[in-house]
């Protein structure tokens, strides 16, 4: 897993460009060699660049999205090969990582705010036990708070906006807050819920639908 270093900024600008982004100072007028990161497009453009470049290995031995980046192989004997591969990349680009948010040769770890292993994605637990711990809402702030904590792990509750709906029904009455009944037991169903929460699983040649389930 690795971090691109200042990611925006190692993206050169073409030279008819530079006008566009000039600048005065009390010194005299300069502009940027490289995308200034405050530019609204700046994230795109860094998507579409890493998307270009690592084409070739996206999906195959590699994920990308923006400035994180996962080389992932199944078999640890070809990981030093694909770190070559992607090393070689970076190198013809310019572009440079981050020591700091680097980690190599590991099993597993977290990418994205999920914990990602050899076959299986699973929500952060960090992020699963802020909901357990939560006391019933009090007010309208703590229930966006909720809804919140919800949508970051919508891919891990079936049916998550179904069982949300008590609570979105809360949100509309803002100036008369009511934690009603139905709030309650769709509270304490989803604290159940999120005890024994499911895990993302890629399907391996072979599995039928039943096995697979299984294996979720």
């Amino acid at each position: 897993m690795m971090d691109a270093s200042q990611g925006y900024h190692q993206i050169m600008l073409a030279s008819e460009d530079h006008k566009r982004v000039s600048f005065i100072t009390s010194d005299g007028t300069f502009y940027y060699v490289d995308m200034p990161v405050r530019l609204k497009n700046a994230g795109a453009t860094y998507q579409r660049l890493v998307d270009k470049i690592f084409q070739p290995q996206l999906g195959r031995n590699m994920e990308v999205y923006v400035d994180d980046m996962l080389v992932k192989n199944k078999e640890t004997h070809s990981h030093v090969e694909d770190l070559e591969e992607t090393f070689m990349v970076l190198r013809k680009y310019r572009l440079k990582l981050n020591p700091g948010k680097c980690v190599f040769g590991v099993s597993g770890g977290c990418f994205l705010g999920f914990m990602v292993t050899q076959r299986v994605i699973e929500a952060n637990p960090a992020k699963i036990k802020a909901i357990p711990d939560m006391g019933p809402p009090t007010n309208i702030n703590e229930v966006q708070r909720l809804t919140g904590m919800m949508a970051a792990l919508s891919r891990f509750i079936s049916k998550s906006i179904e069982k949300g709906l008590p609570f979105f029904k809360t949100l509309r009455k803002v100036k008369d807050f009511e934690w009603t009944k139905e709030c309650q037991q769709a509270f304490e169903y989803l604290k159940a819920y999120l005890a024994k929460p499911p895990l993302l699983v890629k399907p391996m040649p072979g599995d039928t639908p039943i096995t697979w389930a299984r294996h979720c």
